[in-house]
């Protein structure tokens, strides 16, 4: 590329630079992301509950599980869903023959209706779930649910549909002993549900056994935990909602890649980006906090770095063992918006070397000009991208091909931004599995001309003070 081109560049940069910019053209053998790709992939981002499935056999214990579940989870919102709750209502016919019927079996559950419910406790509607009376075997009655953070599927057959299963983020299975589940069976058959021992006997030797060994225990595969002991077993519980709680505090695109991280919200950096969001805020203030904000998502950023184990005398004469920073390093800045995250990674990585990378659109065919000056080992090194702003993903998704093809592994880079838009994210992400994202707030998405929004404003012009005004 000619030098004239790129003093060009550099001085176009000067100018109002789009990050995430949509590009038609391609040059230096770097192909073009279409924008209505990037958009269509999450068009509605919404909060999705945390759908937990607790399976096992009948009375093993897996209402006790869920209760516990929901009694540590006292700071969420939670609603249990039994598949009892399901069952087909008995016609006169099986009701004339209701001790021939067999109530474990898959065919006995309307499994349509749950479905039903389910997408519209998703889509945030509320629903009404059907009372099942085992008394006169029909659902005359409902109670209303309405959209919750976290929904626990319950039953002896919940994992058996393979379409109930895709709900799923936590799938549990209760395993407890034969002996103890059939004890338990009987006890509450014939005090709750008002049957003779000898019928529930009859029922557990033609109907419950069978169902377990044919439709419930070859469903204990699917599951993610299987706890023995059910409710006894506190240890397990306890885990399993500290796993939840630490879910539950990830956005929903944190759920999705595990190579997107957010660093965690508190009211200083809530208050950091209320700041800079503002458009009052004058220059100094937003270049004030949004360094404050850079220097967070840098060190957050650092951490995903590889280390190695070391030990060091203290002054006081004892051994301390630590571990050793992530030598070979270098950062990559987008121009010109990702030079505002220079600084901050300077005052992290002392003497750290940093390469630049220009990006942008020229005139109306949509023709990409692409600009670099990277260090020549890059190869060798882990890379972390600068660029505050991940809108359409476009421009990320070019620096990444650029940085693959002098010989960065995907592996070896961490994409640091401030703000990401959901519709950037699914791009990145999909394209490049390995890489890391991290971010400190996920946008609620793009508006028509694919500015982030609510976003805060073209930040190169308000970093570095270049607004018409």
């Amino acid at each position: 590329m000619g030098s004239k081109n790129v003093v060009d560049m550099i001085e176009t940069a000067s100018k109002v630079h789009y990050s995430g910019f949509h590009v038609n053209g391609h040059m230096n053998g770097l192909e073009p992301v279409s924008v209505k790709d990037t958009t269509s992939a999450s068009d509605d981002i919404q909060r999705q509950p945390f759908v937990i499935g607790v399976a096992g056999g009948a009375a093993s214990g897996k209402t006790t599980v869920c209760d516990m579940i929901i009694q540590q989870l006292h700071d969420q919102r939670v609603v249990l869903i039994n598949l009892d709750s399901f069952y087909h209502n008995l016609t006169e016919e099986e009701l004339a023959k209701v001790h021939e019927y067999n109530f474990d079996h898959p065919d006995a559950f309307d499994t349509e209706h749950l479905l039903s419910c389910m997408e519209k406790l998703r889509q945030g509607q509320a629903v009404d779930i059907p009372k099942y009376d085992f008394k006169t075997y029909r659902s005359s009655v409902f109670r209303r649910v309405n959209p919750t953070d976290v929904i626990i599927l319950e039953g002896i057959l919940i994992f058996h549909d393979p379409r109930v299963r895709k709900l799923m983020n936590m799938k549990i299975f209760v395993c407890t002993d034969a002996d103890v589940r059939l004890a338990r069976r009987i006890k509450r058959d014939t005090v709750q549900n008002g049957r003779d021992i000898g019928t529930v006997l009859d029922q557990y030797s033609k109907f419950v056994k069978p169902a377990f060994d044919d439709f419930i225990l070859p469903t204990k595969k699917y599951a993610d935990i299987i706890i023995p002991r059910g409710g006894d077993n506190h240890v397990a519980i306890d885990l399993i909602v500290q796993h939840i709680c630490t879910k539950l505090g990830q956005h929903d695109l944190c759920k999705i890649y595990p190579n997107l991280y957010v660093i965690h919200s508190t009211f200083q950096i809530r208050g950091m980006h209320t700041l800079i969001r503002d458009s009052q805020t004058t220059k100094h203030d937003f270049v004030f906090y949004a360094d404050r904000l850079i220097r967070l998502v840098v060190e957050h950023g650092l951490g995903h770095l590889p280390f190695t184990e070391m030990q060091v005398i203290t002054p006081t004469g004892c051994v301390y063992s630590g571990v050793d920073f992530c030598k070979r390093l270098c950062g990559v800045s987008v121009i010109r918006s990702g030079e505002s995250m220079e600084n901050a990674l300077r005052a992290c990585c002392k003497g750290i070397k940093i390469g630049k990378i220009l990006i942008h659109r020229e005139g109306d065919n949509g023709q990409q000009l692409v600009y670099e000056k990277l260090p020549n080992d890059i190869s060798e090194r882990h890379v972390l991208l600068l660029d505050p702003i991940l809108g359409t993903g476009n421009s990320a998704v070019q620096a990444i091909k650029l940085l693959i093809s002098k010989g960065v592994p995907e592996g070896n880079i961490i994409f640091l931004n401030l703000i990401s838009a959901p519709q950037g994210v699914h791009v990145v992400c999909q394209k490049f599995p390995r890489i890391k994202i991290v971010t400190s707030e996920i946008e609620n998405g793009l508006n028509e001309e694919f500015r982030v929004i609510p976003g805060m404003g073209e930040f190169g012009d308000r970093y570095f003070g270049t607004d018409d005004d």
